[in-house]
């Protein structure tokens, strides 16, 4: 298919006009990233953002899969000699690839089926001549053969309709057809596994389930599919039989004196060949609309993790709270290097809780602690009540910092390599607490799907998880920016035209070097060549440099403009950034040309404004209900401060102050009918819920934000 052609498919499929989408395509070729296209060259995208680019590019490569497919059943086909004009024609006509299997399907080389043992005994004939309806008086024994198997008339006439079974099978036209049928009237049918039930408490609500397939919502059938894997639920997902077999009757059955052999071929081909083959299509199909859905929830979920306000700059007291093992007390200066570390006992005897409160007091003093960032796992509400009660002066702020992964960081190879002579407690509470100062920086050590804000992250299609997480982490680092004489490998690793081995460079070449002082110096760093560069330098932020343009999102490729800008109206750089009123007198028309519109004029302009500005909202500060602490002490009807921790395509979870986090249903979210729990609440949203109910036995909460 010619590249003006997926052009014009793209554009029907994603509603952006041709021009932009040959525009992504152009720079995607040029090896540009999403982020440096989304940001940098508007004029060539009409102004996409990364969403945009980023559906561009799949739908591309999906188109490209599918040409690539059509080429090698070509191929093959005309090496066997089996190509004619007219089947050319119906494969380079295929809009998908199920249809172009279809159509490949009779022609594909087969195990050793019923229908093709028949046709290797000679019974082809035969079964020609019942399609055909011709008369009944033919002599079955011209087709008897002891040495292949076919002894009697049954067994010539059963070889017979295995063949036509097979051949309605195999017809494009027919597996079309019934796959509608599939698609549109399809019910899944969930019962439960008798002598696995006691394993299965989990599925209860599907022991005896039925819904359409076409309206099941992803949540539930990813919950069914994990069930069956489990061995917990059987599935059924098939139309009404009669429906289906009245499609391929009327395909396929005429009138005539074999017309009940016919009919047997027509239930045969569909109970043995047509419906499993269509019931595991659907099912495929099925998942990957639930693997879409809900790695969708989890990328939004995750783009609004990392972009969670941080702290900022600020001395951090850091406490991985315990009981047995006491809690795991860190320092950290306002660039999160580890200062101090030692080990306290609050929740043991009086003398042990004593000595806590005096080291914590010691250290508050010493580091000039601002904040002390406790977890919020085990012994968290009890640790926190604690630093509370020794009313700290100076008053630092005290909050519980979400723990969610810090132990899959604590024991990674990032980790050891930060920390080489700390055990793993100590890197957990470094987390925690460089979690609260920058969660973006923090987060990034972690696999995402580690980081719990998924929907059965470990069920959908790992690789498209993968993908689509990769991509949500690259947009976030790179709308934030990235400070390039502090940042970490992990968080360099992200930056657009980066990568893993250029990050590493960086980090040794700044080691070497002490800091960068001019974002130019990057080309000397090895292997950075001007591609790299070109994508990464207007990411990275280089505060008190030489030129103050390094510290904004201006791409050095335009400095020339802003120093043309600045003489214009007789200022310096520095005035242009400083000075509302001489930006004021920048007439952005004058500085348009061929390459340069006014997309990007305005964008420079914005960036002068507010350099290095952080998307990210600013650091508020939050407190759960005193006297909270387990499921125990909650009860129906409670109102209680809470935060947003999880959103699902069924409700929203929401933190209350104690180890389980509540559920509130999408029929609780308001007042209103909600469709989407993302419409009404976010990640990281203070809320006040109400109490619905709890369940001991299930350690579960149901939770309510209707007043």
């Amino acid at each position: 298919m010619p590249q003006a052609n997926y052009s014009q498919q793209l554009s029907q499929q994603l509603q952006i006009s041709t021009q932009q989408i040959d525009g992504v395509l152009r720079l995607l070729e040029d090896g540009g990233t999403v982020p440096f296209i989304a940001r940098y060259r508007k004029e060539m995208t009409g102004s996409l953002d990364e969403v945009a680019i980023s559906a561009i590019r799949d739908g591309h490569q999906k188109i490209v899969d599918l040409e690539k497919r059509r080429s090698s059943i070509i191929e093959g086909l005309e090496k066997n000699n089996q190509l004619t004009p007219a089947l050319g024609e119906k494969l380079q006509q295929a809009t998908s690839l199920s249809i172009l299997e279809d159509i490949y399907l009779p022609f594909r080389p087969k195990r050793k089926t019923r229908g093709l043992l028949a046709r290797q005994r000679g019974l082809e004939p035969l079964a020609k001549h019942i399609e055909t309806n011709k008369s009944r008086s033919i002599d079955l024994a011209a087709f008897l053969n002891e040495e292949q198997g076919v002894t009697t008339d049954q067994d010539a006439l059963k070889g017979a309709l295995d063949i036509i079974a097979e051949e309605i099978a195999e017809n494009a036209v027919t597996r079309g057809m019934l796959r509608n049928v599939f698609a549109s009237q399809s019910i899944i049918t969930s019962n439960l596994v008798k002598k696995n039930e006691a394993q299965g408490d989990k599925f209860k609500d599907y022991f005896s389930w039925q819904e359409p397939a076409a309206k099941s919502a992803g949540h539930r059938l990813l919950a069914m599919f994990r069930g069956e894997n489990e061995e917990v639920l059987k599935l059924t997902i098939r139309p009404p039989q009669d429906v289906a077999l009245r499609v391929l009757k009327k395909q396929h059955l005429t009138s005539g004196p074999w017309q009940q052999e016919i009919l047997a071929a027509i239930e045969d081909s569909y109970t043995r060949l047509l419906a499993p083959s269509l019931e595991t299509e659907l099912k495929n199909n099925l998942k990957n609309r639930a693997d879409d859905e809900a790695i969708e929830v989890f990328g939004e979920n995750l783009r609004q993790l990392l972009l969670s306000p941080p702290l900022g700059a600020k001395r951090v007291l850091a406490i991985d709270p315990g009981y047995r093992t006491g809690c795991k007390v860190v320092c950290l200066d306002a660039q999160g290097g580890l200062l101090e570390y030692t080990t306290i006992f609050p929740s043991q005897s009086q003398k042990q809780k004593e000595q806590a409160a005096t080291i914590i007091g010691q250290l508050v003093r010493q580091h000039q602690i601002e904040a002390i960032a406790i977890g919020n796992g085990t012994a968290g509400r009890e640790t926190e009540e604690f630093i509370q009660s020794l009313q700290l002066s100076p008053t630092p702020i005290i909050t519980l910092v979400n723990e969610d992964g810090a132990s899959i960081y604590s024991a990674s190879a990032v980790a050891r390599s930060e920390f080489p002579d700390h055990d793993i407690t100590v890197r957990g509470s470094v987390s925690i607490g460089r979690r609260l100062q920058d969660p973006l920086a923090e987060l990034v050590k972690i696999e995402p799907k580690s980081i719990g804000v998924g929907q059965y992250q470990h069920d959908v299609n790992q690789a498209e998880l993968k993908r689509r997480l990769d991509d949500i982490v690259l947009i976030c680092v790179n709308s934030v920016g990235v400070e390039l004489n502090s940042a970490s490998i992990e968080l360099l690793t992200h930056v657009a035209g980066l990568g893993r081995t250029l990050a590493e460079n960086i980090v040794t070449y700044r080691n070497s070097i002490t800091a960068f002082t001019s974002r130019k110096e990057l080309l000397k760093v090895p292997r950075l060549g001007p591609k790299a560069f070109e994508q990464c330098a207007g990411f990275l932020r280089i505060h008190n440099g030489i030129n103050p343009l390094d510290a904004s999102g201006v791409h050095p490729e335009r400095y020339s403009l802003v120093t043309r800008m600045a003489k214009d109206i007789g200022v310096t750089i520095k005035d242009l950034l400083e000075n509302e009123n001489a930006r004021s007198k920048i007439n952005p028309d004058r500085y348009t040309d061929s390459t340069t519109g006014l997309e990007t004029i305005e964008d420079i302009l914005t960036e002068l404004a507010k350099p290095g500005r952080d998307p990210r909202s600013s650091f508020e500060h939050f407190s759960f209900q005193e006297g909270i602490r387990s499921m125990e002490d909650l009860q129906e009807g409670m109102r209680l401060p809470a935060i947003i921790t999880n959103i699902t395509k069924f409700g929203a979870f929401a933190d209350i102050g104690i180890k389980q986090d509540g559920l509130i249903h999408i029929s609780q979210l308001a007042d209103k009918y909600v469709k989407d729990p993302a419409e009404v609440v976010h990640l990281g949203q203070k809320v006040m819920v109400r109490v619905l109910e709890i369940d001991d036995k299930r350690k579960r909460i149901a939770l309510s934000l209707k007043k």
